[in-house]
């Protein structure tokens, strides 16, 4: 239950998903601290050093965490591992004096902080898996949906809504490959001590046995270790990681800001889910805000600045280790994951949810869509003789004009204005001028183009799963 009458982060009830708080857990943390004990016992056994009897006692106990015990020791020696050390030590009268044999402090926190990075990143790319799933649906049903393009946020040319859905799908793409290389180039720090040359550990059980000490660990814990560290893992696999998640939160906050432009009312293409009884506004009973994109587009914000700090972390871990990273690993490692993990199930939801109004879309079309017809029209005249350069002035008339009377809630006189132009017609009779402002018929590569995106990303992920 979580206690609301002390200050509770929005990320331990309202934001992400309770099997990303599971893996940050304190509960968890322990157990994974335990785990890695229990682990180095048992290859400590296989070297003669822990008897069989002892390794038994701490698996029987691995799960037994009394966080409330912990903290009563830790309030008192102020070092938090140590302190769940002594706690489960007093739980295994036979193994309590095993426990921690040869390592140091990072050697369990480092590795357990890899562990959870690398759960984190599972759930990561499933999530994100499942979002590009969605996103090759709505892409192959609007593949050749034509819609009005924008630069500078001005109509400009058509295109199709699928190959518009398709530009953020290639990059979620991009970041579901960068996300796959950061999770299979994760390592623990080994178990190499103090300043990592494993010295003690040498002492125990011999120079010479320590490669396949470190080697039965790794098959333990099932994680590949980095065969150089000092007290710590390199910080820089934390700014890594980081940095992928910040650049899936750059994807999904474009994606994000544009759906929230086309659900405004002078756009008005997409709508987001509403609610029977949701309430868009406390003042004003008609808003429909498109508050789940704004979420996103907020919590992307926080996502970047991440890897800010996980760069200082890197960059200034002096010699062969400073604490100064210690307090905000704390922070920054759980929060980018939970950042992450909400940011991916709202848009899942949104993008999966999203209302495409075709009747709008054909409606902005008949505004915005006959300028596009200029450049096929001068490229049909000047094919015809017409001289370039009178052409465009004519056609720029033309499409200032029209432009005033669109401006002025008229419809679109511009096809009209084309083709009542002699000289124009000249060159190009009114019935092809009609063809060149067929826009369904001047999106070139976009229809086929997305649904072999849609396709690819299908692929992409089933290869990548092994399904």
């Amino acid at each position: 239950m979580t206690e609301f009458d002390n200050y509770q982060s929005p990320f331990s009830w309202r934001y992400a998903s309770e099997e990303m708080r599971q893996i940050w857990s304190e509960t968890n943390k322990r157990k994974l601290w335990r785990r890695i004990w229990v682990s180095l016992a048992t290859v400590q056994s296989e070297f003669g050093l822990v008897s069989p009897i002892q390794v038994k006692e701490l698996q029987l106990h691995a799960t037994d965490i009394d966080v409330d015990a912990a903290l009563k020791i830790e309030a008192e020696i102020h070092h938090d591992l140590m302190a769940e050390l002594k706690t489960f030590a007093a739980q295994c009268p036979l193994a309590g004096g095993i426990i921690h044999l040869g390592a140091t402090s990072m050697d369990i926190e480092d590795n357990a902080d890899a562990i959870r990075l690398a759960q984190s990143l599972d759930r990561i790319i499933a999530s994100l898996g499942g979002l590009l799933a969605i996103l090759a649906d709505r892409i192959e049903e609007t593949a050749d949906l034509t819609v009005m393009a924008f630069t500078h946020i001005q109509p400009a040319e058509p295109s199709t809504f699928g190959y518009r859905l398709s530009m953020y799908a290639q990059d979620l793409l991009v970041d579901w490959e960068n996300l796959y290389a950061a999770r299979e180039n994760l390592h623990g720090k080994g178990f190499k001590g103090a300043v990592g040359t494993a010295a003690a550990y040498g002492d125990l059980l011999g120079v010479g046995n320590l490669r396949r000490f470190e080697e039965r660990l790794s098959e333990e814990l099932g994680m590949a270790f980095f065969p150089v560290a000092t007290q710590t893992y390199t910080r820089k696999q934390d700014y890594t990681i980081l940095s992928a998640l910040a650049g899936l939160g750059a994807s999904l906050h474009k994606f994000a800001f544009d759906l929230r432009l086309l659900q405004t009312p002078p756009i008005g293409e997409v709508s987001e889910y509403f609610a029977e009884k949701q309430v868009g506004s406390s003042a004003m009973p008609f808003k429909r805000n498109p508050i789940n994109a704004e979420k996103v587009d907020s919590l992307a914000r926080l996502l970047a600045v991440y890897p800010q700090v996980a760069w200082q972390n890197a960059a200034n871990s002096l010699l062969e280790r400073t604490l100064d990273d210690s307090a905000n690993r704390r922070t920054i490692l759980p929060e980018a994951f939970l950042t992450a993990d909400e940011m991916l199930r709202v848009m899942t939801r949104l993008v999966g949810k999203l209302t495409v109004h075709r009747e709008t879309i054909r409606q902005n079309l008949e505004i915005y869509a006959p300028f596009a017809c200029t450049e096929r029209v001068m490229m049909a005249a000047a094919g015809k003789g017409g001289d370039r350069q009178v052409l465009h002035e004519r056609l720029r008339e033309h499409a200032l004009a029209s432009w005033e009377a669109v401006r002025a809630g008229q419809p679109n006189p511009l096809i009209s204005r084309l083709k009542a132009d002699d000289e124009i017609r000249l060159l190009v009779s009114a019935e092809e001028i009609d063809r060149l402002a067929d826009v369904s018929s001047y999106t070139g590569i976009a229809a086929a183009a997305s649904m072999e995106l849609a396709s690819h990303i299908r692929v992409s992920i089933t290869n990548r799963s092994g399904g």
